[in-house]
């Protein structure tokens, strides 16, 4: 089962290098377009056209420093660690879905098993924690029971 949690960790580590990479090209477009305008522009257009890349590189910056949160994350993943208590890095096994405590990066498919990858802090992921195997609880109105940790 840790080849699972490996190719769990790996879709999770591309999706965020994705997301850096995505980020970083659209500050670095959204700058060559503002000095770009500023060559070609005068008066209001310039000055609305400017506020407007300023406003898209700022926006990009919020998204980039948000991926670069989730690498922090998963670098603190330890995914060959195996405990009886549900920690980050752990595929918990419930009744209702198979659940990879990492970031919220939703379904993935492995093998055609589909898994969740959710953050420690979502509202599931905050049920998941520190809990063993038995522990059942309620979430959006099913009863959820964990089954296996690992």
């Amino acid at each position: 089962m840790n080849r699972i949690k490996e190719e769990l960790y790996k879709h999770c580590l591309q999706y965020v290098e994705d997301c850096i990479n995505t980020a970083q090209l659209a500050i670095e477009d959204a700058r060559e377009s503002a000095n770009d305008d500023t060559k070609s522009s005068a008066g209001d257009k310039f000055e609305t056209g400017r506020e407007m890349m300023q406003q898209e590189i700022d926006r990009n910056r919020k998204q980039l420093e948000e991926a670069k949160k989730m690498k922090l994350v998963l670098d603190k993943i330890e995914d060959h660690h195996v405990s009886e208590i549900v920690h980050a890095g752990s595929l918990v096994i419930t009744n209702f879905g198979k659940f990879y405590i990492s970031i919220s990066r939703g379904q993935i498919q492995v093998d055609g098993t589909n898994y969740f990858a959710i953050s420690a802090v979502s509202p599931i992921g905050l049920k998941l924690m520190k809990q063993k195997i038995g522990y059942e609880f309620d979430f959006n109105g099913k009863p959820f029971k964990i089954e296996s940790i690992l």
